[in-house]
């Protein structure tokens, strides 16, 4: 018996508005910063090191990306770094943790238009106090029936939240620009998953994609994802 399609999960940043931009600029920035001391590309890579190495401590988000920044920072100049280019990193930082949100193409009136026909969560990683910032500057917040901010994405996760908020994960759909996070640990947890390719990926969030699997689908926006459900019977 097939069993239809109930509650649609969407990701956050780079999926509903733009995040790694941001991220980038103030890379480049740093690097700027830095640029007496090491050449952008070696410090990128003791940049993503030093995340890689930190997010079990800090998590996903803008602070644990500025504490990365000044362990770099410490790190390349052997401890020599002036307070002042400390002082800068923190302001890039705080300026990130300002940005007004930009929402991506189609966002709003997709969101707005599955809201009437399927339940609605947003899952999405990062620190809890700055993702309900977002989410409420947004104005997205009133079209999602429930909120789930966490600390990573597994199928565990998917399974817990669509359990908690709808009819289980296989009459669930996971919508995300990450292939790591929204898209495999949602199908392996018996979902659907969606990937909506963004203009810049994290070097940390890349995985190979489930080619071939049938609850797999990728989208160029947002704005195709009624069609598709449509196409799809669901």
């Amino acid at each position: 018996m097939k069993q239809n399609l109930t509650t649609i999960g969407f990701d956050a940043d780079d999926t509903l508005w733009q995040n790694e931009e941001f991220f980038r600029l103030t890379q480049d920035h740093f690097a700027a910063l830095l640029s007496d001391y090491a050449d952008p590309d070696h410090l990128s890579e003791r940049l993503l090191q030093a995340e890689r190495k930190n997010l079990g401590q800090y998590g996903f988000g803008i602070k644990g990306f500025v504490l990365s920044m000044i362990e770099t920072a410490i790190e390349v100049t052997d401890k020599t770094v002036p307070a002042t280019v400390i002082s800068q990193i923190i302001e890039a930082g705080q300026e990130m943790l300002r940005h007004p949100i930009h929402l991506l193409p189609h966002a709003e009136e997709t969101v707005g238009k599955l809201a009437e026909r399927f339940k609605l969560v947003l899952i999405t990683k990062g620190d809890l106090l700055h993702q309900e910032q977002k989410l409420a500057q947004s104005g997205l917040g009133e079209m999602f029936d429930a909120v789930e901010i966490v600390s990573d994405k597994t199928p565990q996760t998917y399974i817990r939240a669509f359990m908690r908020h709808g009819d289980g994960p296989d009459r669930a759909m996971m919508v995300g620009n990450s292939m790591k996070s929204d898209v495999v640990p949602a199908i392996d947890a018996g979902g659907w998953g969606v990937h909506v390719p963004a203009r810049y990926e994290w070097e940390m969030e890349k995985a190979d994609a489930p080619e071939g699997h049938p609850r797999f689908r990728v989208l160029k926006d947002l704005g195709a994802l009624p069609s598709l459900l449509d196409a799809l019977g669901l």
